[in-house]
């Protein structure tokens, strides 16, 4: 095994023990404050979801590339290449759903009474729990064709245009079928993408309006940073921010692979790295923002 491939195996794992332990201890903070009959937050169900979906992607992802890159070819086998990238997509689907979630619920929450979806604010708590599953379901539906196109090595023929992830082949038919699934994909992406902009965008502006409204009350005791609804913002904004700074950036190296047909197999791994970078820091950025974690993890 070359040096270079041990250096990339042990990126890998680093990446996959950081990513894993972060994601547990903000799950096993929310499972203690359920069990322990804390009050929850509206947001604490979308944050939920989106830890167990970030693991998905770390392990669905970083195991195997992992194992590929210490040495270990040809080891999932046909079924096992499958359900290794239909997890890792629903994983992806989901994260990203739950974060636009829980950027436009946030824009609804901290948004001013007179606001025209003011309405909105009273109903939108209740309907969290169906969205989440909602987003599940339509993961797993949207991503049934990934079945059909993930397969091993051995199964490959030279009659198709193959992607080669190292350890599996993603094998692509020139059919409408497949055409219709890139656009799908595509579509869903851009327009959580968007969303997730729009609302970053619009809290923004909220908490700029909302500070120069307040500019006249000189107390030393009383700050808008100490507001509640002001923290949780601020901690969703860097978290939706660093999402659609690695997002967009992994999208660009998976395009380059796809283009030069994976003749570069480290633009893969990098690709590979840069995907599950969100998944591996959410969880820290979500518990330094957070008294309740940060007393409870970091003790």
């Amino acid at each position: 095994m070359a040096s270079w491939d041990l250096v990339i195996g042990m990126i890998f794992l680093l990446q996959m023990m950081v990513g894993i332990l972060g994601n547990f201890c903000l799950l096993h903070h929310y499972l203690f404050l359920y069990y322990t009959g804390c009050r929850l937050r509206c947001t604490d169900l979308i944050l939920k979801h989106l830890t167990v979906a970030n693991s998905l992607v770390i392990l669905s992802r970083g195991v195997p590339q992992t194992m590929a890159a210490l040495g270990l070819k040809d080891f999932l086998g046909n079924i096992g290449c499958k359900l290794v990238f239909y997890v890792h997509r629903v994983g992806r689907d989901v994260s990203i759903g739950t974060s636009c979630l829980l950027s436009v619920f946030q824009v609804i929450t901290i948004s001013p009474m007179n606001f025209r979806w003011a309405e909105l604010k009273v109903k939108a708590p209740k309907y969290l729990g169906t969205l989440n599953i909602l987003c599940w379901v339509l993961s797993m539906v949207l991503n049934i064709t990934v079945l059909a196109y993930a397969t091993g090595k051995w199964r490959n023929k030279n009659t198709t245009k193959k992607h080669n992830f190292g350890y599996c082949y993603i094998v692509h038919s020139e059919n409408i079928t497949d055409s219709f699934s890139l656009v799908l994909m595509l579509f869903n992406d851009c327009f959580c993408l968007g969303l997730m902009i729009w609302s970053s965008g619009s809290m923004v502006y909220i908490l700029h309006r909302h500070k120069k409204q307040v500019e006249y009350m000189h107390t030393n005791n009383l700050s808008h940073r100490s507001f509640p609804e002001t923290r949780a913002t601020q901690r969703i904004l860097i978290l939706v921010s660093t999402f659609v700074s690695l997002c967009t950036l992994s999208s660009i190296f998976h395009i380059c692979s796809v283009v030069l047909n994976n003749h570069h197999l480290w633009l893969v791994e990098l690709s590979t790295f840069i995907t599950a970078c969100f998944p591996t820091v959410s969880p820290y950025i979500l518990m330094s923002h957070d008294s309740r974690a940060s007393r409870l993890c970091f003790a």
